[in-house]
């Protein structure tokens, strides 16, 4: 398999953790129905290809996100998955109670910095949602679990527009003194640039949100995902979400395209010289054998750029 030349670049963090996102935000929008068992066989092939952290899926009503109505039956078959850390998405403290229930140790909250998208997405205020989340961290956080704080629009909200720095940092601060392990930040439209990456990321350590807190979530929608990771990566950050065969977007926001590809960040993350413990190959059997169940071609130019080769050599 082609691979690309290793050359590595200074000032970067030796080994990256991929979150990997493709089983729950990369199919909670798809139309038709996946079936739990080739979910559970996609998070499978995830972990074998040595993806560390396999984010599974989310205890929310199943009236507003169908996709994931079966987080009951599926979570249950993935416990023999070894070394591996499955984080959930937790809405409230019900969807707290199901997930404790079942084992999990990683959740996750997702919280809006933009009044817009709060209203639409979570139908609450930023302060309302805010004050809905702090018991379920404090509850997690009492039965000994990981807690990540989901931020989305931190760089642009389709009914706000551009997104102030200081409007993020003081939702980022709240989650953290609720007692959020990491903060995610979403470029949920995907309108972020390298510049305003970095001048988050310093706001963010000025205000006392350490680097190692931090990981990204970028969407490709204008083709910025890769250089605004790269521009984390400069500032230290050593967390990057991804989905592999770059599935997924926001089904509240409809400009989004889908996530940063796992397939397209390991290539370039490979020619840095980084580690993060990825087979390529394995990665880009895996979003090749999903998209044929999805019934269409990967997104991810890396899975395009490989497949032929592959098809080749199974003739």
């Amino acid at each position: 398999m082609t691979l690309p030349m290793v050359v590595p670049a200074q000032g970067l963090p030796p080994r990256i953790r991929i979150h990997e996102v493709g089983a729950r935000d990369g199919l909670q929008n798809e139309k038709t129905t996946v079936p739990t068992e080739t979910k559970a066989e996609f998070i499978h092939r995830l972990a074998a290809a040595g993806l560390t952290t396999v984010e599974a899926t989310s205890f929310v009503h199943p009236k507003w996100v169908p996709q994931l109505a079966d987080a009951e039956a599926l979570f249950p078959l993935l416990q023999d998955i070894d070394g591996v850390h499955l984080p959930v998405l937790v809405p409230n403290d019900r969807g707290l109670d199901r997930a404790l229930a079942l084992g999990a140790r990683r959740v996750a909250v997702f919280a809006s910095v933009t009044e817009s998208f709060a209203k639409a997405n979570l139908n609450r205020t930023v302060a309302e949602s805010l004050a809905v989340f702090e018991p379920v961290v404090a509850r997690a956080k009492d039965a000994g679990a990981h807690v990540r704080g989901y931020l989305s629009m931190c760089f642009g909200d389709p009914w706000e527009g551009a997104v102030p720095v200081h409007q993020v940092v003081s939702v980022a601060k709240s989650l953290m003194d609720m007692g959020c392990d990491e903060l995610s930040l979403g470029d949920t439209i995907g309108v972020a640039t390298p510049g305003h990456v970095q001048a988050l990321l310093a706001e963010l350590n000025e205000e006392g949100v350490a680097t190692n807190t931090i990981g990204v979530h970028f969407h490709d929608t204008y083709g910025q995902a890769l250089a605004n990771t790269l521009a984390a990566l400069q500032h230290g950050v050593t967390t990057v979400d991804a989905s592999a065969g770059g599935l997924g977007g926001c089904p509240f926001a409809k400009s989004a395209t889908g996530n940063l590809a796992t397939e397209d960040l390991v290539w370039m993350l490979e020619g840095l010289g980084i580690e993060t413990g990825v087979d390529l190959g394995l990665l880009t059997d895996t979003s090749r054998w999903m998209a044929e169940r999805l019934g269409r071609p990967s997104p991810s130019r890396t899975v395009r750029a490989l497949t032929p080769q592959a098809e080749d050599q199974e003739q």
